[in-house]
C-alpha cells in the first residue's frame, strides 16, 4: 500500500468551506434529498443507499419512490415478494440481486431488531447488501453520527486527486480520511465530494478550470480536463 500524504495545514478546511459554498444550488445527491424528505427515516435512507450503488441518481430516486409507495416500513416490505420489489426498483444497477437484498434486509429488521434500523456499525453490516458506504450513511443522514465518513466512488476519486488519501480502494480512503480531516467535517464530507464529482470533478475529463478549489488542488491522476461553459 502506499505511503500516506501529509495534508498541508489548513488544506482541509480552505477546501472545505470553498466547497460548502460552491454547492449551494447544485443537485444533492439523491440518498441526501429523500433523507431530507422523508425526516431522516432511517428505514428509507438505508433502502435508498441499498439501491443506490452503482446508480444514477435520478435512477435511485425513482425507483425508491416507487419503492415507497408500495411499502414504506420493515413490516410492508418483507410482505412484497423479490418479483414484486424486482419490478418496482427496475431499471437500477442489479436489481435482481438488490430486490433479494432489500427483502433479506426487511426480515432481519423484523427478526432481529425488532422492527429498527441498527444504530451501530458492527449490526448494521451484518444486513444483507450492507457495506461500510451504505452503513456509514445511514448512520450520519438517519442516526445523526458525527463520529463517521462515508467513502463512495466520488469521495474516493476526489480524496486522492486532492492528495488527501493514497489508496486503491473506498474503505482504505475512509480510513486515510480520519487521519487527514478534522472530524467537525466528517459528517459532511460525502455531501461535499459527492456533490461536487457528479457537477464538476468528474471521473472523466474533470472541469478544473472552473473549479473554486483548482488553486489547492495537486490533480494528481488527472490526464485530460473537460471545457468549462
Amino acid at each position: 500500500m502506499k505511503v500516506q500524504p501529509v495534508v498541508p495545514r489548513g488544506r482541509v478546511p480552505a477546501v472545505m468551506r470553498r466547497l460548502s459554498r460552491a454547492i449551494d444550488g447544485l443537485d444533492e445527491p439523491a440518498v441526501e434529498k429523500i433523507a431530507n424528505d422523508q425526516q431522516e427515516d432511517p428505514f428509507q435512507v438505508l433502502i435508498a443507499t441499498l439501491l443506490s450503488a452503482q446508480t444514477r441518481d435520478a435512477v435511485t430516486a425513482a425507483a425508491s419512490e416507487r419503492l415507497f409507495k408500495k411499502a414504506r416500513t420493515p413490516r410492508s416490505m418483507a410482505k412484497l415478494t423479490v418479483n414484486e420489489i424486482q419490478r418496482l426498483i427496475y431499471p437500477v444497477s442489479f436489481y435482481r440481486h438488490k430486490a433479494v437484498h432489500v427483502k433479506r434486509t426487511c426480515e432481519q429488521i423484523l427478526t432481529r431488531f425488532g422492527g429498527q434500523v441498527p444504530a451501530t456499525m458492527e449490526a448494521l453490516l451484518t444486513l444483507p447488501g450492507v457495506g461500510r458506504k451504505t452503513a456509514n450513511l445511514v448512520l450520519i443522514l438517519a442516526h445523526r453520527s458525527q463520529q463517521n465518513i462515508c467513502v463512495d466512488t466520488h469521495v474516493h476519486r476526489i480524496s486522492n486527486r486532492l492528495g488527501w488519501a493514497a489508496t486503491r480502494t473506498p474503505d482504505q480512503t475512509e480510513h486515510a480520511l480520519y487521519r487527514a480531516t478534522h472530524r467537525k467535517w466528517w459528517p459532511v464530507v460525502n455531501l461535499y465530494l459527492v456533490t461536487w464529482g457528479q457537477n464538476v470533478c468528474r471521473p472523466v475529463y474533470p472541469l478544473c478550470d472552473s473549479c473554486v478549489i483548482r488553486d489547492l488542488c495537486p490533480r494528481i491522476g488527472v490526464g485530460k480536463v473537460g471545457k468549462s461553459k
